[in-house]
């Protein structure tokens, strides 16, 4: 995939990820807050599971022990911002919501690529950067504001 293509994939997930809280939001009114969570990733893992079963099967996890500890912390964080995205979009709204987790995403992201954590290679963290964290928390500020 090409960089524009992987742009427009990135995009399209993002789409998918700003109506996620809205429709767990929902779920949750029905059964509760952290059911829905659990539902969530319930469906999540039922659809990865078939999707990794028919593209390349599950011969990999055996390699399980050779990744970092912390590489298996993925799925606690997505439970934790699900979890948080569905208790808040009531008060922020969906526009709120993702607003507040792309400059988080970015923030993170920025000081992750700035000590080359997490095996990422190192890019530093310029004026620029740091500019474009601080406009989209002002546009986070803009999106929240009554």
């Amino acid at each position: 995939m090409d960089r524009t293509g992987a742009v427009i994939a990135v995009v399209g997930a993002g789409c998918l990820v700003g109506a996620q809280a809205p429709i767990n939001a929902t779920l949750g009114r029905s059964i509760g807050r952290l059911p829905a969570a659990t539902v969530s990733f319930a469906v999540g893992l039922a659809v990865l599971l078939v999707v990794t079963a028919a593209a390349s099967g599950f011969g990999g996890v055996a390699n399980i022990s050779g990744a970092p500890w912390w590489a298996l912390t993925g799925g606690l964080f997505g439970a934790v911002y699900v979890t948080v995205a569905l208790t808040t979009v009531g008060r922020l709204g969906a526009g709120g919501v993702t607003a507040a987790t792309v400059a988080g995403q970015l923030t993170a992201s920025v000081l992750i690529d700035g000590l080359g954590l997490f095996g990422v290679e190192r890019q530093p963290v310029t004026a620029t950067r740091i500019a474009g964290i601080a406009l989209l928390a002002l546009g986070v500020y803009l999106v929240v504001r009554d």
